[in-house]
């Protein structure tokens, strides 16, 4: 089979990624047309990245018949609307998180994806595609810890990237959603359940401008899943020490944690400072191959004629809740789901 020809939109930090990666390391894909308002940006990746189309109009990249699937890395509030031309207009799609900005929006993508059956589509929970999460969910599918009592995750972005969190905290949909996220994607994957109530705490502890947003630089969760299991959620916006992302799964019978300490590596710098290990700097540095991964299994499922195992309705599940945890933030309450 020939190679998946892709368009891929967006080029901001993780675009840009995205489009090196199929461009290069993606076996089975070529990357065959670039989008983005930036008419510099565009050609000066383009020519670098040898691509043959360069668009800054997304519905006139969508026309072009050389164009098999498209990669979705725009803004947030752009992806249903894509999402629903590109089908239409008969592309496989791939879109980041979050699926739509609202549950509203979700749904019209969910009846996007529902008329298109004989498309692939995939969203970006890139964690699922990471070799120490894949490998811990194996040991709990196969019952080695017991049944899960306690599923945590924290996610912490680090201090000097809070310019660029407060300039787009107005349309990010609030922490849960722009950040933890990601949090209850694996939750649900791992407890394989769905939450029964929620109890929000946090605040603004460092940056007052996200209270303007309802929102807080720190902010935190407890749910109760329909299994009984507890599910304990942090995002972070302040962390000292860089890029951070950690989970535990407590069973009956075992735990397992995964990157319980963030190092970007297994050096070991011995200095003026002591014996200590570097954090990674950012979510591309942790998540590198996964951002591979991920893709890859995209390109897989249409040449193989077969669809992904995170669906369009994973997307509206996790926007769902995130909203809920969001109103039970807002309210102080305990709200059922």
């Amino acid at each position: 089979m020939e190679k998946i020809r892709i368009g891929s939109v967006g080029l901001g930090r993780l675009g840009l990624r995205h489009a090196e990666n199929v461009a290069s390391k993606i076996p089975g894909a070529s990357l065959h047309a670039l989008c983005d308002l930036d008419e510099d940006l565009l050609a000066r990746t383009a020519d670098r990245l040898g691509v043959p189309w360069r668009y800054t109009d997304f519905d006139q990249m969508i026309q072009n018949s050389e164009i098999d699937a498209v990669v979705l890395v725009s803004p947030s509030g752009l992806h249903t609307g894509q999402i629903e031309a590109a089908l239409k207009a008969g592309k496989h799609v791939f879109t980041e998180k979050p699926l739509g900005v609202t549950v509203e929006e979700c749904k019209v993508a969910e009846r996007a994806v529902e008329a298109h059956p004989d498309r692939v589509f995939m969203i970006g929970f890139m964690r699922r595609f990471d070799e120490s999460y894949m490998y811990a969910h194996e040991k709990v599918m196969r019952g080695e810890i017991g049944k899960p009592v306690l599923f945590r995750s924290y996610s912490q972005d680090p201090e000097s990237c809070i310019e660029g969190a407060i300039k787009y905290a107005g349309h990010s949909g609030g922490q849960f959603l722009d950040m933890a996220v990601h949090d209850i994607d694996l939750a649900r994957w791992f407890v394989g359940s769905e939450p029964q109530n929620v109890y929000a705490i946090g605040g603004c502890y460092a940056h007052p401008e996200f209270g303007q947003y309802n929102d807080g630089d720190n902010v935190s969760c407890l749910m109760k899943f329909q299994n009984d299991t507890m599910v304990f959620l942090f995002a972070g916006r302040t962390a000292p020490h860089g890029y951070n992302v950690e989970t535990e799964i407590i069973g009956t019978t075992g735990i397992l944690r995964i990157a319980s300490v963030p190092q970007k590596n297994m050096v070991e710098v011995l200095d003026s400072y002591g014996v200590r290990r570097e954090c990674s700097d950012n979510f591309l540095d942790r998540f590198e191959s996964s951002y591979v991964r991920e893709i890859q299994e995209f390109v897989d499922c249409i040449r193989e004629g077969r669809k992904p195992s995170v669906s369009v309705y994973d997307g509206t599940k996790c926007t769902e809740i995130a909203y809920r945890c969001k109103e039970a933030f807002e309210t102080g309450q305990l709200l059922e789901f």
